[in-house]
């Protein structure tokens, strides 16, 4: 039986990197596996490769991306209070087995497939406290003093994550559950090859990793980790329901009676409220008022369009006249303030795309709460007669 030690370390604690060098020496393990992909490795080692922003944007995931660029931000300010680099302790681990001649094992499942399943698992309630906290989380970082050695505690630990899975239980299962089996995979594909494993870890993630080593014969299995996660497409289904409740509404207006004028004003609202409350969301991300003119202008169409957002259409304007520069991507990771974060264009465009979407979606629902008031007319009267009038033409045309 091959021999493992796990070494929980918290990622911007200076303790942490002196605890994995310490471990390394005394354990002196035939091979050490850290909590990394090999994407993250690189981008902590080497310059690499940046997306462009045509490629953010036909990605169309900004809501994912800025929640992406606030951790590492918030994680960033903490590594900045402590006078250590995220994921200092890992490399410490790296460079430590290399001056002992060990070989190193990337045991991390890839960042983006734990990105995409924790935001393809968490319902849209869990989505909306998640985005309130992570601003709270922007405020309440700036000038406070944290004890990140804590967070190697175990008791400390176990309580957060007790916190974080009451708060969200579907993301805590993708971020926390998953990778604790997915970690364990692979330290015991490493006995089966070594003698002595060393494997360093999140502290969050030592109680999981060490119950799948101690019985591992429940753990799921390898393939069930790492699919993507498949579910109904709700944004397209909302989306078409959006665009089949309009046109009901708008047919039941025309054979109600209730004149030209009413359909006319009830149609001019629908643009309207879609489109201010989409320019101004727009502004409000710090866009170009042509930006916000071109929500302005796409909003009421791309509202009734479970295809297209119009964030898509102010973004792409927003870059033709921010125009991102190569590197901005490595730079709004490493922005020290949120001021400096929002200056650099590429954060704009992606802000810019995600709020604008905010302003559609939450004009969508105003019209259809607020439509009947500000018409001044009785929406059963309005649904009863105009779809009784709807029935009897269609059946007089047969």
């Amino acid at each position: 039986m091959a021999e493992i030690r796990l070494v929980g370390t918290a990622h911007v604690s200076q303790k942490s990197v002196e605890e994995v060098r310490s471990a390394i020496e005394e354990f002196q393990p035939d091979i050490v596996g850290v909590e990394l992909d090999r994407g993250r490795f690189i981008s902590l080692t080497e310059e690499t490769a940046e997306p462009s922003v045509g490629e953010i944007l036909k990605g169309g995931n900004f809501g994912q991306l800025l929640v992406q660029w606030v951790l590492t931000y918030i994680q960033q300010r903490i590594g900045a209070e402590t006078g250590v680099k995220p994921g200092a302790e890992m490399l410490a681990a790296v460079e430590e087995a290399e001056a002992h001649q060990k070989p190193v094992a990337l045991i991390d499942r890839d960042i983006r497939i734990t990105l995409s399943r924790f935001w393809g698992k968490m319902g849209i309630w869990e989505k909306i406290k998640l985005i309130g906290a992570l601003i709270y989380s922007l405020v309440s970082v700036e000038g406070q003093k944290i004890d990140v050695d804590e967070f190697t505690d175990q008791d400390v630990v176990s309580a957060a994550m007790e916190e974080f899975r009451k708060f969200s239980p579907q993301g805590a299962q993708a971020l926390i559950d998953e990778r604790d089996a997915y970690l364990a995979h692979q330290v015991l594909m490493l006995t089966g090859r070594y003698e002595r494993v060393l494997a360093v870890v999140g502290a969050g993630h030592i109680l999981g990793v060490q119950q799948y080593l101690d019985a591992p014969e429940t753990l799921p299995p390898l393939p069930s980790l790492t699919a993507g996660v498949k579910g109904l497409p709700w944004a397209k289904i909302l989306g078409a329901g959006v665009t089949a409740l309009f046109l009901l509404l708008i047919a039941a207006i025309a054979f109600s009676g209730l004149g030209l004028d009413v359909l006319l004003t009830a149609l001019l609202y629908w643009v309207l409220i879609n489109g201010v409350l989409c320019a101004v969301f727009t502004l409000v991300a710090g866009g170009h008022p042509l930006s916000a003119a071109t929500a302005f202008a796409v909003s009421w169409m791309t509202s009734l369009n479970p295809l297209l957002a119009a964030g898509w259409f102010a973004a792409i304007v927003e870059a033709k006249i921010r125009k991102p520069a190569a590197g901005e991507f490595r730079q709004i990771i490493e922005a020290e303030t949120l001021t400096e974060m929002r200056r650099i264009p590429l954060f704009r465009v992606v802000l810019v795309a995600a709020l604008a979407n905010v302003g559609s979606t939450l004009g969508t629902i105003l019209y259809f709460l607020f439509i009947f008031p500000v018409l001044g007319i009785d929406p059963t009267v309005v649904i009863v007669e105009g779809f009784s009038n709807m029935v009897e033409t269609i059946q007089g045309l047969f």
